[in-house]
């Protein structure tokens, strides 16, 4: 049967599509979907569960999610137990077989790393914990470097096809980024040996990048907020040692921070924690930029 010449018009057309389509990427944080959309370009369509006001750890799996995930082909979030609420429910009703578990579409930025704070032993009493260690790798940019490095390998076992593509936007994200981190810790050296009063561990890998001391918590366990008993301990930690700022971030409720605050002196700085927690931090470059910007302004 000879096809006519609109027949095969179409047929190419199928095919050109299909081959140019670009792999759907579901992400569980905004910091996610800005690595992957940096390293796979116009060859990605990634899409985040969370926004830069929402905590991770306390999101529902609304049907929303499940139809996002259901039509993923690489999932790539946290892990270390941060999204444990809700992604697997997640996962299984979506009922796709591409993003589960020892497949390809399955992608954990903190198994890619060694992580802090994992504690020696899961006593509930001692508050929420986290068995696999901190999980909030993104705040330390040489820990992203290895973490890229594994999300293009990933990208190109997907996609085969496009393997140049991601291997020389990986070399140049890895290049501006390593600039940027030396400019960074330039513009960030007054910071090392400041003491800190921070709410949750959120901020662990980036405290301990810039030297930065963590002297307490606002969280009196991990998980639990602020009591007027901890205050008022905190408050005399405050009177008899060098506090020199509290930092949360801006989807924490800021109550506890600012009654300290305003007791002590110490200035609150409230942070965006990932890409789109301010108007200018619309990448993890700007978002790095915001940090540091905020951490060295005068109060």
């Amino acid at each position: 049967m000879k096809l006519s010449l609109s027949m095969i018009t179409l047929v190419l057309v199928f095919m050109s599509a299909h081959a140019s389509a670009a792999l759907r990427v579901f992400t569980c944080e905004p910091e996610w979907q800005s690595l992957v959309e940096t390293l796979g370009g116009e060859h990605v369509k990634a899409f985040s569960a969370t926004t830069a006001f929402q905590d991770p750890h306390y999101i529902e799996a609304r049907p929303s999610l499940i139809a996002k995930a259901r039509r993923a082909d690489l999932l790539v979030c946290t892990g270390a137990e941060l999204e444990i609420g809700w992604l697997p429910v997640l996962m299984r009703q979506s009922g796709n077989a591409k993003i589960q578990p020892d497949e390809p579409g399955y992608f954990l930025a903190a198994a890619q790393v060694d992580r802090i704070d994992i504690p020696e032993e899961l006593d509930r009493s001692h508050g929420d914990l986290h068995a696999s260690g901190n999980p909030h790798v993104h705040w330390d940019p040489y820990r992203i470097i290895t973490i890229a490095k594994a999300l293009t390998n990933r990208l190109i076992m997907l996609d085969k096809e496009n393997t140049t593509h991601y291997e020389a936007r990986l070399e140049n994200f890895e290049s501006q980024w390593t600039q940027a981190v030396t400019q960074w810790e330039a513009n960030a050296s007054q910071l090392k040996g400041s003491n800190v009063i921070v709410y949750h561990k959120n901020w662990g890998y980036l405290l301990n990048w810039l030297g930065i001391n963590t002297v307490a918590d606002l969280e009196p366990k991990s998980g639990i907020p602020p009591t007027s008993a901890h205050l008022a301990k905190l408050l005399e930690i405050a009177r008899t040692s060098k506090i020199d700022f509290i930092m949360i971030t801006n989807y924490q409720d800021d109550k506890g921070a600012q009654w300290l605050s305003k007791k002590s002196g110490i200035p609150v700085k409230t942070l965006p924690f990932t890409v789109g927690g301010t108007k200018d931090a619309t990448n993890l470059f700007t978002l790095y930029n915001a940090i540091i910007k905020a951490l060295t302004r005068e109060t």
